[in-house]
């Protein structure tokens, strides 16, 4: 407001034209501004510049002898490591499959051993039983044998009293 007020009585002192340049003037700051960052640019480059550059220039240079260097010898060791890796987990695929068929045989022999159990118990059994059909069938036979031995004693006397 105080700017209008002095802008106000400077209009009526001097000539219209004149008024605009001084408008300008107190007003309008950008070739202050642009004075100023032209100066900060230049200084920017002059003492930060070429030691950015030179910062840049020597990550890049040590980025690209990393590549050149490293990588070829990891990708080495990274592909001898795989191939130590591999063999590694082939011979222990190669265990757990002789452990799991042990465990199979194992299992195999449990059912085998069970079965030769049963197999025993069945055989025992299946003895006492002709042993007991061979008591029997003696015990028929001894009656048999004593039946026909009586039959035979009485045929005797029968036919010894009938010669006599």
């Amino acid at each position: 407001m105080c700017s209008f007020v002095f802008l106000s009585k400077l209009y009526c002192l001097v000539d219209p034209v004149e008024v605009g340049d001084i408008q300008s003037t107190l007003l309008d700051h950008r070739p202050v501004i642009s004075a100023e960052v032209r100066y900060f640019v230049r200084e920017f480059e002059e003492k930060r510049g070429l030691r950015e550059c030179r910062l840049l220039e020597n990550l890049n240079k040590m980025v690209q002898e990393a590549n050149e260097q490293m990588l070829p010898s990891n990708l080495e060791e990274m592909s001898q490591k795989l191939s130590d890796i591999s063999k590694r987990l082939e011979a222990a695929n190669h265990m757990a499959e002789r452990v799991q068929q042990r465990e199979l045989e194992a299992q195999q022999n449990t059912g085998l051993q069970a079965n030769m159990e049963k197999l025993k118990e069945d055989w025992a059994e299946f003895l006492k039983e002709q042993q007991r059909l061979k008591e029997e069938v003696d015990e028929e036979h001894a009656k048999a044998v004593g039946e026909l031995s009586s039959r035979f004693s009485e045929k005797k006397k029968d036919l010894s009293q009938f010669y006599l």
